[in-house]
């Protein structure tokens, strides 16, 4: 018998059962700030200051804060500063939603429909999704983390999703990073081989708003801007437990968490 087979024999299954039991593989770790928009002080600046993508500013009149998921990229600078504990640290992963206005406190026009047209017809891959991802010039963060979803652990073959190297063969392009200029071109070309129906998804932080490098001279302010975009996932970078969360919730299969940039509401 080889020596791999009895190993695994003598250690078991390794697959976590999450999201049936909570066994994410991510205690411990800093997940995206919360906002108490109770706690905060009107005409108060200190993490708005000190944000390095612009994701926290002031509302209409110096009132209170506006805070933009979609933009943040989980320094805890905010949590630091914050002189009243608006801005707290907490275990929250970064949280896919469908719509962009729902990674935004203070949206005064978010979509509150789940029956977008541009998703009509998804129920049909409830229980199988082949995805084609495209690095559009990322860092390699998201990378690392979406390499783990094939891992033992994760094992997202479990759940009907795969990767597939040809987009022809693809229901869904999965975009990391900020679209550099270079890589418009190749994205699009990989969007229009794709058979219909087929669906985007914004990964990362990057891919959602430009992050870091958003504006600057090699990129835009995300993928939105070049692809119609039907799932966006913040985080620098999302976990592989938010992105499996994140699929299955486009599927139909988990809940949204997040409206109105509010968890939970």
């Amino acid at each position: 018998m080889a020596l791999w087979t009895l190993t695994g024999l003598l250690k078991g299954k390794a697959t976590t059962a999450w999201p049936k039991k909570d066994e994410d593989g991510q205690d411990g770790l800093f997940g995206m700030p919360r906002y108490d928009q109770q706690a905060c002080r009107d005409g108060c600046s200190e993490c708005s200051a000190i944000c390095p993508t612009g994701a926290i500013r002031l509302g209409a009149e110096g009132q209170r804060l506006e805070l933009d998921y979609g933009r943040c990229v989980v320094c805890q600078l905010c949590t630091e500063v914050c002189p009243t504990g608006a801005m707290a640290r907490s275990a929250d992963w970064a949280f896919g939603v469908r719509h962009r206005q729902d990674l935004r406190t203070n949206a005064t026009a978010a979509c509150r429909s789940d029956a977008a047209p541009s998703q009509v017809g998804r129920r049909a891959f409830r229980r199988s999704l082949h995805v084609r991802h495209v690095d559009s010039g990322s860092c390699n963060g998201c990378e690392s983390e979406l390499q783990a979803l094939n891992n033992p652990f994760y094992n997202l073959h479990r759940f009907g999703i795969f990767f597939t190297p040809s987009p022809r063969f693809a229901d869904l392009l999965l975009v990391t990073g900020p679209v550099t200029r270079a890589m418009e071109e190749p994205l699009r070309a990989t969007y229009d081989a794709m058979p219909l129906p087929r669906w985007v998804m914004a990964t990362g932080t990057c891919a959602v708003s430009g992050g870091i490098a958003a504006g600057g001279y090699a990129c835009g302010h995300g993928l939105e801007e070049v692809l119609p975009v039907d799932l966006y996932l913040p985080g620098c970078p999302p976990n592989p437990a938010a992105m499996i969360e994140a699929l299955l919730m486009f599927l139909d299969r988990m809940p949204q968490r997040v409206k109105g940039g509010r968890i939970g509401q």
